[in-house]
């Protein structure tokens, strides 16, 4: 499903700063729903599988959440670098910038940081998987500040599923 290579999944070429979108964005690496939060619940969630089969496709996606999480952050890094005073002021990008300047830190859009009570595993496959689908499912939520991202999240969530459905584990239980 994945393999690492040294270099992003899909590309991220931003060229004009935005700090006001950072703030935005940086919530799909460090928020409740965001990518760090997807892989830790896979990679997790793994060691109390039964099933091999099972077993191998949370290693998979929780992997493939990995190279998400990398391209959050190339967006969030391109989006805040260079940033004038001026623009870390006006732009609210302050709060942020005085603990963290213009590292990506695992925050939430409120400045949250990422907590592991966003995941949970339980050892039980069917309570597992549940949440592994409610939470890919956010992933579909049409939201104004899409513009374009929403079409490939929602592939690659629904990506996630194919295997199990290949394997006969029906998606939803």
């Amino acid at each position: 499903m994945w393999q690492y290579e040294k270099k992003l999944q899909y590309p991220i070429n931003i060229k004009n700063p935005n700090p006001k979108y950072a703030q935005i964005i940086i919530s799909q690496y460090g928020g409740p729903d965001g990518e760090l939060g997807a892989s830790m619940r896979y990679l997790t969630q793994r060691y109390s599988q039964p099933f091999n089969e099972v077993k191998g496709i949370l290693t998979d996606i929780g992997t493939e959440e990995l190279a998400h999480l990398e391209m959050v952050c190339a967006m969030v890094h391109q989006l805040t670098r260079n940033l004038t005073e001026k623009d870390i002021k006006e732009s609210g990008f302050d709060k942020y910038f005085v603990d963290h300047t213009n590292a990506v830190y695992p925050v939430a859009a409120a400045g949250i940081p990422w907590r592991a009570e966003y995941i949970q595993a339980k050892g039980d496959v069917l309570a597992d998987l549940h949440e592994d689908l409610a939470a890919d499912a956010t992933t579909t939520k049409e939201q104004p500040t899409h513009s374009g991202t929403r079409k490939p999240l929602v592939s690659l969530a629904f990506r996630h599923f194919e295997p199990f459905r290949k394997n006969g584990i029906p998606a939803t239980i």
